[in-house]
């Protein structure tokens, strides 16, 4: 059976991707985060050295029920 060059493609895709999650390592406790910007809720980018100014900040994810955790 001959695998197409797509899916070929993609599953070095996904492999390659689990070997970066694999690398990534945690923060322990007291380390500061590594800053990072994401859209906010109105779609204007957001800087979490900019919110960290202004004062302590939480980050929490939701996740959808329908995804695994």
């Amino acid at each position: 059976m001959r695998i197409s060059p797509l899916l070929r493609s993609i599953v070095l895709a996904v492999l390659l991707s689990l070997t970066w999650v694999g690398l990534a390592t945690a923060l322990e406790v007291g380390q500061k985060a590594p800053d990072f910007t994401l859209n906010g809720t109105d779609g204007k980018p957001v800087k979490l050295s900019d919110l960290t100014a202004k004062g302590p900040v939480v980050i929490y994810t939701f996740i959808a029920a329908f995804t695994p955790t």
